[in-house]
């Protein structure tokens, strides 16, 4: 039976991805000798927001998701951020593989809004590994299963999803509006001669006293 490690060397921006992607560059172990032919990994992404603080500004950010700060105890629990996979080359003793993580600025995701909200200091991630172990067996290919508790922690720097984000979307962002919302806002927008998207919500905010300024 191989017996399998893993942790996380880094974790940073794919410069030259059609849309954002982070990489993460994993580092494996393999203890008792056993040639790997391949794996077929998988892995969960989970963020952990109960293992850091968070200022009054990423405070303001969280209430869609969390509650007020009094509801934490409660709310504050690890969530999924996303699930991928990679094919992992044959090795012996310890290599280091490329994972990508594939990313969203879609505000509906609730993942896209925690990390949206933060300014500072770092992300908590857990990854989960599970797969197919492929080894050289009796009479050919053996075949196991990657245990169920292997995982690895990583502090993401906020400042790593921040670069992403400017990478792909600078100073902007998307959010999904049904098709009555958005043509709704077409004729507002249309009907006081407004020449922007923004000008049009600035416009409501500021009807509403919310200036975003």
């Amino acid at each position: 039976m191989t017996d399998l490690g893993f942790s996380v060397l880094d974790i940073i921006p794919e410069r030259y991805a059609a849309s954002p992607q982070l990489t993460a560059r994993l580092f494996l172990t393999e203890s008792t000798g056993e040639a790997i032919h391949a794996i077929a990994l998988r892995c969960q992404v989970r963020i952990q927001p109960q293992r850091r603080g968070y200022t009054p500004e990423e405070e303001a950010g969280l209430l869609d998701l969390f509650g007020t700060r009094v509801r934490w105890p409660s709310t504050l629990k690890p969530f999924l951020w996303m699930q991928c996979s990679t094919m992992v080359q044959g090795f012996t003793g310890q290599a280091e593989v490329d994972l990508a993580l594939p990313c969203t600025f879609d505000f509906e995701v609730a993942a896209a809004k925690y990390l949206h909200a933060l300014r500072e200091r770092t992300i908590p991630v857990e990854l989960l590994f599970s797969g197919t172990i492929f080894t050289k067996g009796v009479t050919g290919f053996g075949v196991e299963q990657v245990p169920w508790d292997r995982e690895a922690s990583f502090q993401l720097p906020v400042s790593t999803w921040t670069e992403l984000m400017d990478q792909h979307f600078p100073n902007s962002g998307w959010i999904r509006l049904d098709r009555d919302v958005l043509k709704a806002l077409a004729h507002y927008k249309s009907s006081l001669g407004l020449t922007t998207w923004e000008a049009a919500v600035e416009g409501l905010l500021a009807a509403a006293g919310d200036s975003v300024r």
